[in-house]
């Protein structure tokens, strides 16, 4: 039994969700420029949760689509290993998506309660519910290359937004924040591509197979210098100033030195190296706000 729990949340792929638990609150207090009280408190945390089960229940959608390719990219994950069967699989995203939708639903009923708008809330979840659905499901964009890429940054990047809207608070910050976690994962998908390329043949017709492992690469670093646009946007337009952004610069280090690694093809390499500037920019904007 605990061997198929273990199985289950590792179905749900938990180091992906780590970022997601962080982004919500992260939205949320550049929503309010950090001014917490402790009903915001109590609604990003149901709301933590919302987002948890939504993104555990579209990867183990994922993974139920992707058994075939994992049999040969990914031999040790829970389908291909059968340490749990198909069917249990989409038993279990069943109850992640109802508990999902209902701690969704309790976030807008509080804001409404609260004469706060409980609109952006759902309509960003709702988005999202789409996009999800038609990456693993009909039209199965997730076959169709930079159409599924962008799919699932813009699930990334609604995040922020989604985290915002969970206090009822948006804002310029908000938007552009998100669109650095889009263009910074959209490259990072890009470059996931180019390492799953022969895992992928048959299944899915990617951008490295329409235009080359190196060109992919390159449109890739194309994207990362998009989302450092982003991310000086909000230092030079405010509503920062200019000199805070010295806090963002272990994440532009990481970004602009990235060519490098591309042109070699060290795409997994490459990947970590996104994230984790991913996560120093989150942080940069953080210490850009209580500095």
């Amino acid at each position: 039994m605990a061997g198929k729990t273990l199985a289950l949340v590792e179905l749900m792929r938990p180091k992906n969700m780590i970022l997601a638990a962080i982004t919500v609150p992260l939205g949320a207090h550049f929503g309010i420029n950090g001014d917490w009280s402790a009903n915001d408190g109590m609604a990003v945390v149901v709301q933590i949760f919302t987002v948890l089960t939504f993104m555990g229940a579209g990867n183990a959608m994922n993974d139920i689509k992707d058994a075939a390719i994992d049999l040969v990219a990914h031999p040790a994950r829970p389908l291909p290993s059968e340490r749990i069967t198909e069917t249990e699989a989409k038993r279990f995203v069943g109850v992640l998506w109802f508990l999902s939708v209902g701690s969704m639903l309790t976030g807008a009923f509080f804001l409404h309660s609260n004469g706060d708008a409980w609109w952006p809330l759902t309509t960003i979840y709702v988005i999202a519910v789409a996009l999800m659905l038609t990456y693993d499901l009909g039209p199965e964009t997730k076959t169709k290359g930079l159409i599924g890429n962008v799919s699932i940054s813009l699930m990334v990047a609604a995040v922020i937004g989604y985290g915002a809207a969970t206090i009822g608070s948006m804002n310029s910050l908000v938007f552009w924040v998100a669109m650095v976690v889009f263009f910074t994962n959209l490259a990072r998908e890009v470059v996931k591509d180019c390492q799953d390329m022969l895992a992928d043949e048959g299944e899915r017709m990617t951008l490295p197979m329409k235009i080359g492992a190196e060109n992919a690469r390159m449109t890739a670093y194309v994207m990362i210098m998009a989302g450092l646009v982003c991310l000086y946007i909000p230092y030079w337009q405010g509503p920062f100033n200019l000199n805070q952004l010295l806090y963002q610069t272990p994440a532009i280090l990481v970004l602009i030195t990235l060519n490098g690694p591309l042109f070699k093809a060290e795409d997994a390499r490459v990947s970590m190296r996104i994230r984790v500037a991913m996560l120093l920019g989150l942080l940069g904007f953080m210490l850009t706000m209580v500095m």
